[in-house]
């Protein structure tokens, strides 16, 4: 999220997208609150601007993918404008079903060191005020890395540490 704050690119999801990442989280991390997601999901949306997608729910019909639950995300990103669906699921978003909308599908991992090469600076500065925003617990630099490393950034944890000096 914080670099989507960087407006190198326009952070975009909907409704249906809010709901899926919500289900998943309580259900990887039942730690977490109710109340702590929400406000999660209420500060993304105060916070990057333009980023709910409306109106694409008649796409949906009209669109083949290998699991046919996640054809919102594919008519959002296409009502939108989309270059790019960002996403640890790619087997669901094969470029043959995303090809005719000129919408690739990137692993998180992928699309930040596109970003690193684009403008490493920024994304080095983003990556530290993200670090230094964590209170619950705080993070090294090494505990951030290794916890980015856990999320499967393994890519993107290798430029950072020689893009950027944390």
């Amino acid at each position: 999220m914080e670099l989507a704050l960087t407006d190198l690119f326009r952070a975009r999801w909907s409704e249906s997208i809010h709901e899926e990442w919500i289900r998943s989280v309580c259900e990887d991390r039942p730690d977490l609150s109710i109340e702590a997601i929400n406000r999660t999901r209420q500060l993304m949306d105060a916070n990057v601007r333009d980023a709910i997608v409306t109106g694409y729910e008649s796409l949906i019909p009209g669109l083949t993918l290998p699991d046919q639950k996640d054809r919102h995300v594919l008519a959002a990103a296409i009502r939108c404008g989309a270059n790019v669906i960002v996403t640890f699921n790619l087997k669901d978003f094969p470029a043959s079903s995303l090809d005719a909308y000129d919408i690739e599908a990137q692993h998180p991992d992928e699309f930040i060191l596109n970003l690193l090469d684009l403008k490493p600076s920024v994304v080095c500065a983003a990556t530290e005020r993200h670090r230094q925003r964590l209170r619950n617990p705080p993070m090294s630099p090494d505990q951030y890395f290794e916890n980015l490393l856990k999320q499967g950034l393994s890519l993107t944890v290798s430029r950072l540490r020689e893009a950027c000096n944390l």
